[in-house]
């Protein structure tokens, strides 16, 4: 009887560690308030580029042009949607090498694989690296969630464009570079094996690869492209501000899904991150409104826009590795900082950046970046690998430093490259008597009529 007894109990023991070893493998079950939560998010990332960037950019161009410039952001989004699903998301985040990610993924290819018996599991990002990030949501959220970011990316370069690019020319840019530029700095950036990210490199939720990047971008376009006609001359005022008060309100609502969402999870961290972005995008509306009150002595309704979104555009790589207090500091240095650079730095360079692409967001990005490695705070970002977190150091300033110069030397190089590419092939910018009719009219044969 006993040694009956000692042979079920060794099976049994056998047989538990099995079950344990093959769970240990398993991918982890869904945890529904998170993936409810990523949902939600994905829905207010997409809202930024349609309609909240969309009405933005429009309320800021001339009469003639602002159903050009509406389109510019829609059609964005349907492109950047098929791109990504073919090819963006394969190179930016499966197992390759450090540089550019692999084809596992391509066409989305594979990407139901846990999905079984109707029960949803979650999903191993660099499954096979030592820094490999486990997933509490399925796969497809994830994917979807990081298609709003690469949508939104190349539609914000649209505004250093902005009134004297042809469309063929914009689309063809903007699939090529999402490929060649927003890809490989989004693996290098956020791919567990990016080296980028081997050197520690704190980006939260896009400062490099997003908002430095599009704003790079951006610079590159308008110096490529040469200034609008009239351009320190004519009235180049906006049409109707407020649209773009009305896209600058959805921009910051869609930002929480942006940098709380980028947590991917309903955790601790996402309302940290949330509360970041708050903070700062009002530091920096009231920093922007302060100085251009004292410099031309009147608050303007565009400055004070201008100045929040460039507060959350500093926050981004920041908001889930700072405290309140530091977002708050963020936001302050971040609205005199791009109120400089969209005005005094502008001016004194003498480029055209149409709608300040390169004057918010890559000045923004660059601040936020450098100053995440200077306040982050460790246990925000602890886990059992790095129990420390990111802390805030000299030496994460210099990691900052590197990812920034690394991002803003690629970006400006292949941008350059890819403009003179197009430019070559079908030509970039309008005709004179394009641009004077308006590109309403003259590239979409439509027009505002009241």
């Amino acid at each position: 009887m006993r040694k009956t007894t000692a042979f079920l109990t060794a099976c049994l023991t056998a047989a538990l560690g099995c079950s344990q070893a093959f769970a240990a493998d398993a991918p982890p079950p869904i945890d529904t308030g998170d993936t409810a939560w990523m949902l939600t998010s994905t829905a207010l990332v997409l809202m930024m580029t349609i309609p909240g960037l969309a009405l933005f950019y429009a309320g800021m161009v001339r009469k003639k042009n602002v159903l050009a410039t509406l389109m510019q952001s829609f059609a964005l989004c349907c492109i950047m949607s098929i791109v990504w699903m073919v090819a963006g998301y394969s190179l930016a985040f499966t197992t390759g090498t450090p540089w550019i990610g692999g084809f596992s993924r391509l066409f989305l290819n594979g990407i139901g694989a846990h999905i079984h018996n109707g029960t949803d599991v979650g999903f191993t990002l660099g499954a096979d690296s030592p820094n490999a990030t486990t997933m509490t949501i399925p796969e497809s959220i994830f994917m979807m969630f990081q298609m709003t970011f690469a949508i939104i990316t190349p539609a914000l370069i649209s505004g250093a464009y902005a009134e004297r690019m042809k469309f063929s020319a914009m689309c063809a840019f903007s699939i090529i570079w999402s490929l060649v530029v927003y890809a490989p700095i989004a693996h290098w950036v956020w791919s567990p094996i990016g080296w980028l990210a081997g050197l520690g490199t704190a980006d939260f939720a896009g400062g490099t690869v997003v908002h430095i990047n599009a704003g790079v971008a951006g610079l590159v376009c308008a110096l490529v492209l040469g200034r609008r006609k009239g351009y320190g001359q004519d009235d180049l005022s906006p049409f109707n501000l407020t649209y773009a008060v009305i896209g600058a309100a959805l921009l910051w609502v869609g930002w929480f899904g942006f940098n709380a969402g980028s947590a991917v999870g309903a955790n601790g961290r996402a309302g940290m991150a949330m509360a970041a972005t708050q903070i700062a995008a009002a530091g920096a509306g009231v920093s922007w409104m302060l100085v251009e009150w004292l410099r031309s002595g009147k608050p303007t309704v565009l400055g004070v826009i201008s100045g929040a979104v460039g507060g959350l555009v500093a926050i981004t790589p920041a908001a889930g590795f700072v405290l309140p207090g530091s977002a708050l500091i963020i936001g302050l240095i971040t609205g005199v900082v791009c109120y400089w650079g969209a005005t005094s730095l502008k001016h004194m360079m003498g480029y055209d950046d149409s709608l300040d692409a390169f004057g918010v967001h890559g000045t923004g990005g660059i601040v936020g970046a450098l100053l995440t490695g200077l306040f982050a705070y460790g246990p925000l970002s602890a886990t059992d690998a790095n129990p420390t977190g990111i802390v805030g150091s000299v030496h994460q300033l210099i990691v900052q430093c590197e990812a920034v110069i690394v991002t803003i030397v690629w970006c400006a190089v292949a941008s350059f490259i890819i403009l003179k590419a197009v430019d070559l092939v079908i030509g970039l910018r309008v005709t004179p008597d394009q641009e004077l009719e308006g590109l309403d009219m003259s590239l979409h044969g439509e027009r505002i009529n009241n």
